[in-house]
C-alpha cells in the first residue's frame, strides 16, 4: 500500500489505515479453531533470554502445549534454551533435532512446520519479516516488542496484524504492562475520568547499561553486530524503541490510545562513547503534543550511577494519578482518591497468593492460549503499532533535533534495516547529529 503523507492526512488516523488493510485481506469469518482439548504445538523463533522465558511461560500457560520447533541465527543460542527448556519441562519439549533450525532463514522453515503457535523473540528489526511470514502461514502469534525499527517496517507489521485479524488469528504483542492486573484497574480507572481530563504527563525510563559480548576472532562483523543488537540502531532501533516503548506505552494507555501530533525532542551520547557502543545514544528527552493540549515529557537513558526512574504520572483537572513500575505504586489522588490493594480482592489467602504468583508475562500467554482454546481470536495490533510509532517519532526527534509530526514518522521512507543481510555483509550506519541528520 502507497503510505504517503498525503494518503495520511486524507485518513482520519492509524486505525481508519489498518482499516483499509484488512479490507485487502477480507478472508472468512469461521476460524479454524474451536474449543478442543487437542495438543498445542509451539515453535519459538529467537532463542535467547526473552524467547526462552516466553517459551516457559506458554508451556506453563495449558496444560495440553509442547514446545515442538526452535529456530535462530546460532546454534549456541538454540541449544543453550533447549538444554535450560528440557531441564525444566522435560516431555513437554518434543523439539527433534531436525526440528532445530539454525541460520537467518530458519524462521521461515519453522512457520512452514505442523506448528499452532509461534513465539516471536529475535532482535527487533527481524520482526516485521517474521511477523508476515507467521500470519501468512496462518500461525497464532506471540510477537515481543517491539516490532519495528523504521517506518517502511512498522507499515509492514500494521499490514501483518490486519490480516491476522482478517484469518481470526490470536495476536498478542509483548508490551506486558498491559497484562499487569494492578495497572489494568489503575489506567481503567483514569479511562473512566477519576483525574477528569488530563493536562499534562510524565514519563520516565531511566536505566543503567545494558550486557555487552566480546568480539570472538571467528566472528565476522555482522555476527559480532547481531550478538550485540543493543547498539546498533538498525537491529534495535535505539534504546527508547527497544526498552523505553514500554513507558511510552503506557502513555498510550493512560491517553486512550490516542496519537499525539507531534514530538519535539534531543538526545546523544555523553558516556558510552566508546565504538563497542555502536551507533545508538545513551539518553533522548522529548515532549509529545497532543491534539486537546495535553503535553507528555518523556526522559530515558542508560546510564550506569545514575539515578533510576521508571514511571508515569498524570495530572488532571480533577486528580493525580503516579504509576511507578520501581516502588509498584498505583495511587490517585485528588477529587477522588484511591490506592491499589489487590489483597481487598480475596477472601481466601490461598486465592491471593494464586492470583499473585501469576506474573504478567505469565497473564499474557494465558489470555493468548485461552483465546485459542475458546475459539474468540485477541488482537493487540491497533494499540501495539500506535505506541511503536510514538516511539519510532520520538527517535527521529531525537537525533534530528526537529519537531517530527505523526503522519511524517508513520510516512517515513527511511530504512535502516536493510532488505537482505548476509553473514559476511558490511553495513554501518552514522551516528546521527542533531541539526545535522534530516528527516527521510
Amino acid at each position: 500500500m502507497n503510505y504517503t503523507r498525503r494518503r495520511f492526512l486524507k485518513t482520519a488516523g492509524l486505525t481508519t489505515i489498518a482499516g483499509a488493510v484488512a479490507a485487502d485481506y477480507a478472508l472468512a469469518s469461521n476460524s479454524i479453531w474451536s474449543l478442543n482439548s487437542k495438543t498445542l504445538k509451539v515453535g519459538l523463533i529467537g532463542c535467547g533470554g526473552r524467547g526462552t522465558a516466553a517459551a516457559m511461560e506458554a508451556l506453563n500457560s495449558d496444560p495440553n502445549v509442547i514446545l515442538y520447533a526452535m529456530a535462530d541465527a546460532f546454534e549456541d543460542h538454540l541449544e543453550q534454551s533447549f538444554n535450560t527448556l528440557k531441564e525444566n519441562f522435560g516431555d513437554k519439549i518434543q523439539v527433534s533435532k531436525r526440528r532445530k533450525l539454525v541460520g537467518l532463514d530458519a524462521y521461515q522453515k519453522l512457520v512452514e512446520l505442523d506448528v499452532d503457535v509461534v513465539l516471536l523473540a529475535a532482535p527487533p528489526a527481524f520482526r516485521p519479516s517474521h511477523l508476515e511470514a507467521t500470519v501468512n502461514a496462518g500461525k497464532h502469534v506471540f510477537c515481543e516488542k517491539p516490532f519495528a525499527v523504521d517506518g517502511p517496517g512498522l507499515r509492514r507489521v500494521i499490514e501483518a496484524s490486519q490480516k491476522a485479524k482478517a484469518k481470526n488469528l490470536s495476536l498478542v504483542s509483548g508490551f506486558c504492562w498491559r497484562y499487569h492486573l494492578p495497572k489494568r484497574e489503575t489506567f481503567g480507572r483514569v479511562l473512566d475520568g477519576q483525574i477528569g481530563r488530563i493536562l499534562a504527563a510524565e514519563c520516565t525510563y531511566n536505566t543503567g547499561e545494558l550486557w555487552y559480548k566480546e568480539r570472538q576472532p571467528n566472528w565476522t562483523d555482522f555476527e559480532y553486530q547481531l550478538r550485540n543488537w543493543l547498539y546498533y540502531n538498525w537491529l534495535s532501533g535505539d534504546h527508547i524503541i527497544e526498552q523505553a516503548i514500554h513507558s511510552l506505552d503506557m502513555l498510550q494507555w493512560a491517553m486512550g490510545d490516542q496519537l499525539p501530533i507531534s514530538v519535539t525532542g534531543s538526545g546523544g551520547r555523553q558516556k558510552r562513547v566508546d565504538e563497542r557502543f555502536g551507533n545508538v545514544y545513551d539518553h533522548f528527552a522529548t515532549v509529545y503534543q497532543y491534539e486537546n493540549g495535553t503535553k507528555a515529557y518523556f526522559s530515558c537513558r542508560q546510564q550506569n550511577n545514575t539515578a533510576p526512574a521508571y514511571a508515569v504520572e498524570l495530572v488532571g483537572d480533577e486528580g493525580r494519578c503516579v504509576v511507578d513500575c520501581r516502588t509498584g505504586t498505583h495511587d490517585i489522588t485528588g477529587k477522588k482518591p484511591w490506592k491499589y490493594d489487590d489483597t481487598t480482592k480475596f477472601t481466601d489467602e490461598n486465592a491471593y497468593k494464586e492470583s499473585n504468583s501469576r506474573s504478567m508475562y505469565q497473564q499474557e500467554h494465558d489470555e493468548l492460549f485461552a483465546s485459542i482454546r475458546k475459539n474468540t481470536p485477541m488482537n493487540d495490533g491497533d494499540w501495539m503499532v500506535k505506541s511503536n510509532l510514538v516511539a519510532l517519532a520520538g527517535r527521529m526527534a531525537g537525533y534530528t533535533g526537529a519537531t517530527v509530526s505523526l503522519e511524517e514518522a508513520l510516512a517515513s521512507n527511511e530504512v535502516l534495516f536493510p532488505e537482505q543481510v548476509s553473514w559476511d555483509m558490511k553495513y554501518d550506519l552514522p551516528i546521527a547529529i542533531p541539526g545535522e541528520k534530516t528527516l527521510v
